[in-house]
């Protein structure tokens, strides 16, 4: 377990496809201790090559570095079409959740993408996330019903800017 400090720093960096063992390691982790499981095959298979999921369709990927260069979060804007994006892969280690940094990766994500022209961020998430479906409230997300969801998800947000 690792020490709870305030005075740890931390390194937000943009990603590239050297990071995908780390990042899906990441989302595997984080599921797993709710009981979900990744699906390489559809909803997770934008990590098999970050550059063109998101660098080359006007989206962005970042991830969060610790002290000895270990990715230990990460968070991804998705182009929908030209209005909408979806916030994908916002995943922190448990032992680094409660430091602010996922309030710091949601004013980023939102930040980048309005940068990148979106006028609207969607998500989905498993309502199992509570502290997750809390932090989006608290950013103003609101609950929508898509005509789709993926499948290890069953609550989708929206936030319009």
């Amino acid at each position: 377990m690792i020490k709870k400090d305030t005075n740890i720093s931390f390194r937000f960096r943009k990603a590239d496809n050297n990071d995908r063992t780390e990042i899906y390691k990441l989302v595997e982790t984080v599921l797993i201790d709710y009981g979900l499981k990744m699906n390489p095959a559809e909803t997770d298979k934008d990590l098999q090559d970050l550059e063109d999921s998101y660098f080359n369709s006007n989206g962005w990927f970042e991830v969060i570095e610790d002290l000895q260069n270990r990715i230990i979060g990460s968070y991804g804007i998705f182009k929908i079409n030209n209005v909408a994006c979806e916030l994908r892969k916002m995943y922190l280690y448990p032992d680094f959740q409660g430091l602010g940094l996922g309030k710091t990766m949601m004013d980023k994500a939102i930040i980048k993408a309005q940068e990148l022209g979106y006028k609207e961020i969607i998500l989905e998430t498993n309502k199992i996330l509570v502290r997750a479906i809390e932090l989006y409230k608290k950013y103003g997300f609101v609950e929508y019903h898509p005509e789709h969801l993926s499948g290890r998800c069953d609550l989708s947000m929206r936030l319009i800017f």
